[in-house]
């Protein structure tokens, strides 16, 4: 997915997360697996606040 051109990547709306899609992308950050930034393009989620808080 990290190899697709950003016009092909879609961005969603503001929208609730539920909890085991946050807990999952909370535990692949602190883990290192992922930085936030790469969380964020990975999954589309757009505000910096929700993977870091």
């Amino acid at each position: 997915m990290m190899d697709q051109p950003a016009s092909v990547r879609r961005k969603r709306t503001q929208r609730d997360y539920n909890m085991g899609f946050k807990l999952a992308v909370v535990d692949q950050v602190e883990k290192g697996e992922l930085t936030y930034k790469q969380a964020q393009d990975r999954y589309g989620i757009q505000g910096r606040s929700t993977v870091l808080k």
